[in-house]
């Protein structure tokens, strides 16, 4: 009963203010998508005090909730919501996108193609021009390490001007974490080290 509550306000707030302008965005962003859903960014977030975007890949089985959120039902959006425990970073200072914002886990497991990765950068930019005060990206996996590279290189003088410091990390995903419990702890460890470093870039204090 608890979950449904939550989802059911999750709803009920999604164009509240503080995530209005990126959830207009996944709408436009659906509408043009055909059968590609686009899950809505989690109302926890705010997109006035965002100062850190964590970029993954793409929505896996976890945005079944119709949300980007680290209170999914999975075992990556309980990873990063660990990691956010652990540096004490608040949800309204860092907002979740994905590089291909569509959903297309269930036909290409989670796999994008270099086309997809190249086809994700318009919605990216977008997305990072509704967070005005981000100053860092935290890039989860391959993918996401080849977008940002392709912000890197981004020609919007805009986005250029705010001097985005760019973190690549390991992916929050299921496969990306096969590994030893040394080899987990390390990925764990490398990815609190990134957070807790744009944190204080930002000077975002921890909360406690």
């Amino acid at each position: 009963m608890a979950e449904e509550q939550y989802r059911a306000q999750q709803w009920e707030r999604r164009f509240d203010a503080n995530v209005e302008a990126v959830n207009l965005l996944c709408d436009e962003l659906r509408q043009g998508s055909g059968e590609r859903p686009v899950p809505y960014v989690d109302p926890m977030h705010d997109t006035d005090e965002c100062r850190i975007v964590s970029l993954s890949s793409n929505p896996g089985p976890g945005t079944e909730s119709g949300f980007i959120s680290c209170e999914n039902d999975d075992d990556s959006a309980a990873r990063l919501a660990a990691v956010y425990e652990e540096v004490g970073l608040e949800p309204r200072f860092v907002m979740p996108w994905n590089v291909y914002p569509w959903y297309v886990f269930d036909k290409q497991d989670g796999k994008l193609t270099k086309a997809q990765i190249t086809e994700g950068l318009q919605p990216f930019r977008r997305f990072l021009k509704t967070v005005e005060r981000a100053s860092a990206v935290v890039a989860h996996g391959v993918e996401a390490h080849k977008l940002a590279g392709m912000l890197d290189r981004t020609a919007d003088r805009q986005l250029f001007a705010r001097g985005f410091k760019v973190y690549r990390v390991r992916s929050t995903g299921g496969r990306a974490f096969i590994g030893s419990p040394e080899q987990q702890q390390a990925w764990l460890l490398e990815m609190r080290d990134a957070y807790w470093d744009a944190m204080g870039r930002a000077g975002i204090r921890p909360a406690r």
